[in-house]
């Protein structure tokens, strides 16, 4: 195990706050007539209500890159009266600089090129003394000796590992994430339940933007080693991130608002793909099931 000096006692500390604990990406829901604090409230305290231990907020889920700065900030400020950890996602100084400075408990930095990785999560750590999650996706991954040493950068309290099918490279980051004493952290929904068993010790995934108990439910089974029957589970989670991946973000919105999380008219994504007609009814009937 690595020394403990070579990491923040900040990062250290949400490292061990966010052990064990369901990290929701959540969406942003925005109406017809924009954006409604009030509807936000109400939707990331439903969420923290049904168990979930931090809020991942303007991350993929909650489409971060394409929000303007006074939603982001409203978003944060909303965020913070949770009560949970909240981890905000940022493409650079500046969004981390504005998250830290309304209180941020965390950062999770999307990945730039990994020539430029080790540079940049270090430039956001001494702008901001905010502990970062580093974030290892699958649409730009991070060869593993590049990934070994952003894990090992004193303000980085844990990696988030979102490789969607790739197991090899998912076991990998987590041994190495794991080695360097991080917070292993699965983003895995589609190896949910195996990433665990490869050693991640959390999980900050889309699937808990909505139908957070069946999630919660099954992470902690999994962390006990004991998860047993799955088969409604995966099939959720397979259906949620069918093809096209992206509109995983829609079909999590439709979730949210047949659980009466958010208005309906809320439950649109304006910057994902077009999704078949029969999607809808295709993705609340697996969620019944749970």
């Amino acid at each position: 195990m690595t020394d403990d000096r070579l990491i923040d006692s900040r990062a250290a500390q949400l490292r061990d706050r966010l052990r064990g604990q369901l990290i929701a990406a959540t969406a942003t829901p925005i109406g017809p007539d924009g954006f409604d604090a009030g509807v936000l409230a109400g939707y990331l305290g439903g969420l923290v209500g049904d168990g979930v231990g931090g809020l991942a907020v303007l991350a993929h889920t909650g489409r971060g890159p394409f929000q303007p700065d006074e939603v982001r900030d409203e978003v944060v400020r909303i965020a913070l009266r949770s009560g949970v950890p909240v981890i905000v996602g940022v493409n650079d100084v500046g969004q981390a600089e504005r998250a830290a400075a309304l209180g941020a408990h965390g950062l999770l930095v999307f990945p730039p090129d990994a020539a430029e990785a080790v540079a940049v999560h270090q430039a956001l750590w001494e702008a901001t003394g905010v502990p970062l999650l580093a974030f290892d996706l699958y649409l730009r991954p991070y060869p593993l000796p590049v990934l070994s040493d952003l894990v090992r950068l004193p303000g980085v309290a844990g990696m988030k590992v979102a490789l969607l099918r790739d197991d090899a490279a998912c076991k990998d980051a987590i041994a190495a994430t794991v080695a360097a004493d991080r917070l292993a952290i699965t983003g895995e929904d589609l190896m949910f339940v195996p990433s665990v068993g490869w050693g991640a010790q959390a999980a900050l995934v889309g699937i808990a933007a909505a139908a957070v108990p069946a999630t919660a439910q099954v992470l902690q089974a999994a962390l006990a080693g004991a998860a047993g029957d799955t088969t409604r589970f995966d099939r959720y989670a397979e259906t949620i991130f069918g093809d096209p991946v992206d509109g995983y973000v829609q079909r999590m919105l439709w979730v949210a608002a047949a659980e009466g999380r958010i208005p309906p008219e809320y439950a649109v994504d304006p910057h994902g793909p077009a999704l078949p007609d029969d999607e809808h009814e295709r993705v609340l009937e697996v969620v019944r099931a749970l």
